[in-house]
């Protein structure tokens, strides 16, 4: 009777239903290759245009099969995108100068992977959002800034986050 209800147990929750999410391999197999264009810059901030599809190309190599191309008619799919929105808000006062001593900034881009023999859309995210936070120094003789510092911060966790998310399907 207890082997019987061991059995019924173990079978009840191999088909509870759980499963993990984001497993689903949404790239087809034929795509080997990926071209990364310039990203377009809907925004007055260039830095990060020029940071994020060397990340993104990083982060591909690093963690994937697939091979980056320098030219679209070499790729079997293209990764476009373009920055629409930055925005720069302080968000810490010193309260002895009523100077802004910690700054946010919120950058939301685009994002679409398409195949290019076919033109089917494999991946697209419009809306990514990432929040950055860095300190300025309230003291003039020790400024530095940390606007670059965190714009490379930013661009890392882009390419980290979007390459998770075409891979893993969400």
């Amino acid at each position: 009777m207890r082997l019987l209800l061991l059995i019924a147990g173990l079978a009840s929750l191999g088909s509870c239903g759980y499963h993990v999410a984001g497993k689903a391999d949404t790239v087809p197999k034929t795509v080997k290759t990926i071209y990364l264009p310039a990203w377009a810059n809907n925004t007055v901030k260039y830095r990060l245009t020029d940071k994020l599809p060397q990340d993104i190309s990083r982060e591909f190599v690093a963690r994937t099969r697939y091979q980056i191309v320098n030219k679209p008619e070499d790729a079997d799919a293209i990764l476009t995108g373009s920055i629409a929105n930055y925005q720069v808000f302080p968000i810490v006062f010193d309260p002895a100068t009523a100077r802004a001593s910690a700054v946010q900034f919120v950058v939301t881009l685009n994002a679409t992977l398409t195949e290019r023999s076919t033109g089917k859309v494999i991946f697209t995210r419009p809306g990514f959002t990432f929040n950055q936070r860095y300190e300025i120094s309230t003291k003039q003789e020790v400024y530095f800034d940390e606007s670059d510092p965190a714009i490379d911060r930013v661009s890392r966790e882009v390419a980290r986050s979007l390459v998770s998310a075409i891979l893993e399907g969400f």
